[in-house]
């Protein structure tokens, strides 16, 4: 269930200012933990001195922890897709390529070494459901097929207990399958999906915004279903203070 939320759940994170370095030597925390608050400050608040920090963290644990590779290297994978993103906002059209070509082909090891791995498949939906938007025109429709893969592979593992989840991992998971479904073409699965919302995550920003999409299809292309309720700052340090009482 934890791993469910690697990417997708803690999309919406907001990071203390001043955190202590991530400890990278205590194998009790999940590698997923150990990155996503760095990694998300650099996507989602611009903070590329984290970014880089969760980069180097990345690298580090590749050669310490080598069993969890391929959950790392989709980590690697969206961390370098940002830098793509920005690459080609900046019109760096060259570095935009390289980076962007690089990320892809970390991805597709990544999705080698753990096919099923619901780590890598909830890192790389959520990295294209944040990015695949700010790709250019010609890499968009990859970005979201891949994206649409990525979420089907998650609802295949937990179609069955996706009614029992907390909130927003329900939300994020239906979220992500609605967009994708919605940016791929999928008119027929997206009602399906937009109505599986309403029904399993009422009164939530989700359901607000699936009856928006219902009323105003125009609405689905400008808009997102995802990180739409956020967690609580300072997961690593939650994790780790609930350790410390065991």
């Amino acid at each position: 269930m934890f791993r469910t939320s690697v990417f997708l759940v803690a999309a919406c994170l907001a990071a203390p200012a001043h955190l202590a370095e991530p400890p990278l030597a205590d194998t009790r925390l999940s590698v997923h933990t150990l990155v996503r608050e760095d990694v998300f400050a650099g996507i989602l608040d611009g903070k590329l001195e984290r970014l880089a920090r969760g980069e180097k963290s990345i690298d580090v644990l590749l050669e310490k922890r080598p069993a969890d590779k391929a959950g790392l290297l989709a980590w690697k994978a969206a961390a370098l897709m940002y830098r793509a993103v920005l690459a080609h906002e900046a019109k760096r059209t060259e570095e935009f390529e390289g980076k962007y070509a690089e990320a892809v082909k970390l991805v597709a090891q990544a999705k080698k070494l753990g096919p099923d791995d619901t780590g890598v498949l909830a890192t790389t939906g959520g990295m294209y459901v944040l990015l695949a938007d700010r790709l250019p025109e010609k890499q968009r429709g990859e970005a979201w097929s891949a994206a649409y893969e990525a979420y089907q592979g998650l609802w295949k593992q937990q179609a069955r207990v996706a009614e029992k989840l907390p909130l927003h991992m329900r939300g994020e998971l239906l979220g992500g399958l609605a967009q994708a479904a919605q940016r791929t073409g999928r008119a027929k699965e997206l009602s399906e999906y937009l109505a599986k919302i309403i029904a399993v995550v009422p009164e939530s920003a989700y359901a607000r915004t699936a009856k928006r999409w219902q009323e105003d299809p125009q609405a689905a292309a400008k808009e997102r279903l995802t990180c739409l309720t956020c967690h609580a700052p300072g997961r690593l340090a939650a994790r780790q203070a609930s350790l410390a009482d065991k």
